[in-house]
């Protein structure tokens, strides 16, 4: 039998298939490191996508901001010039009543009196004046209780006053304020 040495042949192909297994591995690390690359940058791009997105939504949130902020000022602006307004109104509305009790008032006061002092808070009148006598006083009292425009009149202290006569009299008095029920406003009846 023939003597066929088959060691170099099967070297050859060890050779053959470690080269191919090389061959393999790098393209399987080239493509594996391709996709890896590709992968990382699509995440890289999404990631981007939405930092600009983010971006766009915190300049219009801004935006809003802003637009809510203006709309607030606008809208205490509005309701302080509400309260101006009404407070007009009420001045302008009270305006007539203002004249009735200053001209109820003179008619109201008797001869041999005369007011010194007169101050409104709210809707009590407070009164300082002299009269020539205690029945004087008692006229005021009475004549103010039968107006339409003063109720409860109340009288707090009456002293001697000889400086403007033997009789006379320092009174001080309160009077609460009242609308009779059928008045209504010159400028009112205007309106309708």
């Amino acid at each position: 039998m023939a003597k066929i040495n088959l060691l170099p042949w099967r070297e050859a192909y060890r050779q053959e298939k470690k080269k191919e297994f090389i061959g393999i591995i790098v393209v399987v690390v080239i493509v594996a490191g391709l996709l890896a690359y590709l992968w990382s940058a699509g995440v890289q791009s999404s990631i981007a996508d939405q930092n600009a997105r983010n971006r766009v939504l915190k300049t219009e949130i801004a935006a809003l901001d802003e637009a809510v902020k203006e709309i607030r000022e606008l809208r205490e602006k509005r309701e302080e010039l509400l309260a101006r307004m009404r407070v007009i109104q009420d001045l302008e509305g009270t305006r007539p009543v203002i004249v009735r009790y200053f001209d109820d008032m003179v008619r109201a006061i008797p001869d041999g009196v005369f007011l010194t002092r007169m101050q409104r808070q709210g809707q009590v009148i407070q009164l300082e004046g002299i009269a020539e006598s205690n029945n004087r006083v008692s006229s005021f009292m009475r004549n103010l209780d039968e107006s339409d425009w003063f109720k409860a009149p109340n009288l707090s202290s009456v002293t001697a006053s000889p400086a403007y006569g033997e009789q006379a009299n320092a009174f001080r008095m309160s009077v609460r304020t009242s609308v009779p029920e059928g008045h209504v406003s010159e400028e009112q009846q205007e309106e309708n």
